[in-house]
C-alpha cells in the first residue's frame, strides 16, 4: 500500500511540474521573427503621358523690340516622355510637349500673338524615392502671329530655338505622378511682311503638370 501511495504522489508531482517544464523548454528553443514584407522601392523608369496648365511672360525682340511688347497669358497643353533610372539614382529621360497658347501684348496697333509652341527636351535628375529634382533643356518652336491692327494685315511665322529650365516632380503612387516647371525659350526672330520688319520672342513659362507612368 505504501508503495502504491508513494508511486501516486510522485505522479502527482510530475503532472504540477509538467506546464513549468513545458514553459521553460519553449524558452530554451528560438521564436521565429514575424516575416516582414519589404515595401517595394519606387523607380522612375517608363514611359509616360499627361497634361499641364500655366503661364507664360516675355518680351518681343529684333526690330519689333522698339515696340516695347510684353506678351503675356494662360498656356496649356500634354507632355509625353520616358525616364531610365540607373542603379545610383541618377534619372536621365527624354520628354516632347505640345502647348496651346494666349501669350499677346498690342503696341502703337501692332499685336503679336504666339498661338502655340512646342517643346522637345532632355531631362537629368536625380530621385531621392518619391521625389525627383530635375534640370532640363533642348529644342523649342512656336507659332507667332503679328498683325497691324490698323489695315488688318497679319502674318504668321514658325519660330524656332531653344530652352533650358528645371523642375520637381513628386509620384503619389506607383502610376500617378505631379510636377511643377520652370522653362525659358528664346524662339528666334523672323521677318513679318506685316510689319515689315523682324520680330522675335522671349519667354518664361511657368506650368503644373500630372502624369501617368506605364
Amino acid at each position: 500500500m505504501k508503495k502504491i501511495i508513494s508511486s501516486g504522489v510522485v505522479a502527482a508531482a510530475l503532472l504540477a511540474a509538467a506546464p513549468a517544464f513545458a514553459a521553460d523548454l519553449a524558452k530554451s528553443y528560438p521564436v521565429k521573427a514575424p516575416v516582414v514584407v519589404a515595401e517595394p522601392v519606387f523607380s522612375w523608369t517608363g514611359f509616360y503621358l499627361g497634361g499641364n496648365a500655366g503661364g507664360a511672360w516675355g518680351s518681343v525682340d529684333g526690330d519689333a523690340g522698339i515696340l516695347d511688347m510684353s506678351p503675356s497669358g494662360f498656356i496649356g497643353g500634354g507632355q509625353i516622355g520616358y525616364n531610365f533610372q540607373f542603379d545610383n539614382n541618377v534619372v536621365l529621360g527624354i520628354e516632347a510637349d505640345f502647348q496651346g497658347s494666349d501669350v499677346s501684348d498690342t503696341s502703337f496697333g501692332i499685336q503679336s500673338k504666339l498661338d502655340y509652341f512646342g517643346t522637345v527636351r532632355g531631362r537629368i535628375g536625380y530621385a531621392f524615392d518619391h521625389i525627383l529634382p530635375y534640370f532640363t533643356g533642348g529644342f523649342a518652336w512656336g507659332h507667332n502671329k503679328v498683325t497691324d491692327q490698323f489695315t488688318g494685315f497679319e502674318t504668321s511665322n514658325t519660330l524656332t530655338g531653344w530652352t533650358v529650365g528645371g523642375g520637381v516632380e513628386y509620384a503619389l503612387t506607383n502610376n500617378w505622378t505631379v510636377k511643377g516647371e520652370y522653362l525659358y525659350m528664346d524662339l528666334g526672330d523672323d521677318y513679318y511682311d506685316s510689319i515689315g520688319a523682324n520680330s522675335g520672342l522671349t519667354a518664361s513659362v511657368v506650368r503644373a503638370g500630372i502624369n501617368y507612368k506605364f
